[in-house]
């Protein structure tokens, strides 16, 4: 079985070949406890070469149920709202790094922290990464609730991994033993808005991916996670990736949004690039909302062009903080 460096070295190698990496799996081979297999869990990922590659257009996953007025939502993919029937999740350059960031860190069943400002897409990343991950892998997904109690961690906690969310997140003692015995089984416990975990919180996190057997990778994902997690210096310390997610360059807004949703096809990569220096700055949620507009100006009025006026028009509907 390949080391851990090598199966980097390959995924670098087809990576800088613009290849998407396929590994065979034996027949019969069986789903993997063995910590020696493991680590196939990133060379199983389909990597994209973001850097140079083309950029990837990506429907709901195949895995994931999307409701029947799920286009008149504008939601996307497990809850992703992208206020706009027709809008597509584009792997980025940005959702690429997260993916290979997120893959090294189950490979090596490790902690990662995803961070930046709000908006610039981590938790589509971190679901893009979780999704490509093999299909043997389990994954759990918990979301951090507002100032939460240890007991409602544990609650949180309890659910995602499927245990009983009764009496059980009450019992401190017991609850903790049924995690620490769930963690045993390697998969990823993916925590969403980390940031507002007290260091109290996370040091529990700490003490459950410290306890004996545990083979569960821990990836916690926030705007504003990187600094709780530095309140919490035993944790901290453990983390072996940081990532921070950046906003999109002003030469990505065209492809990117062209890619997004069709109405940006005929628009002028000028009009975009002066809407992205004056109201977006490279925020693809503020993107998703201008799109919302200049979408339903375009219901309105087929016949409107996509122009530096009707731009200026979407722009001006997000108000003073878009």
């Amino acid at each position: 079985m390949p080391s851990l460096p090598t199966l980097h070295r390959v995924i670098k190698r087809d990576l800088g070949a613009g290849r998407v990496l396929e590994v065979a799996r034996p027949a019969g081979a069986r789903v993997g406890l063995e910590p020696s297999r493991y680590d196939r869990a990133l060379a199983d990922l389909g990597l994209v070469d973001g850097a140079g590659g083309p950029l990837v257009v990506d429907g709901p996953p195949a895995d994931v149920p999307v409701p029947e007025d799920a286009a008149d939502a504008g939601v996307r993919g497990g809850g992703v709202r992208l206020y706009v029937p027709g809008a597509r999740l584009v792997s980025t350059r940005q959702v690429a790094g997260v993916v290979e960031a997120v893959g090294h860190t189950v490979a090596a069943r490790g902690m990662c922290c995803v961070y930046g400002d709000t908006g610039l897409g981590k938790t589509v990343a971190v679901e893009r990464a979780l999704h490509l991950l093999p299909g043997r892998v389990p994954v759990w997904r918990a979301v951090a609730g507002v100032a939460p109690g240890l007991p409602q961690l544990r609650a949180s906690l309890c659910e995602a991994l499927g245990l009983p969310s009764g009496a059980l997140p009450h019992r401190a003692g017991p609850a903790s033993q049924a995690l620490t015995r769930a963690l045993v089984e390697p998969g990823v416990l993916f925590i969403d808005d980390a940031q507002r975990l007290t260091p109290p919180l996370l040091d529990y996190q700490r003490q459950l991916w410290d306890a004996p057997g545990c083979a569960a990778a821990l990836v916690l994902c926030g705007a504003g996670s990187e600094r709780a997690l530095a309140r919490a210096s035993a944790l901290r310390s453990r983390v072996l990736t940081w990532h921070q997610v950046s906003r999109l360059e002003p030469s990505q807004v065209p492809q990117t949004l062209t890619l997004f949703h069709p109405v940006w096809a005929q628009a002028d990569p000028e009009d975009l690039a002066r809407a992205d220096e004056q109201m977006a700055r490279g925020n693809f949620r503020t993107w998703a909302k201008i799109t919302s507009h200049v979408y339903a100006a375009r219901e309105r009025g087929p016949a409107r062009r996509v122009d530096r006026e009707l731009i200026e028009q979407a722009c001006a509907r997000l108000g003073p903080y878009p």
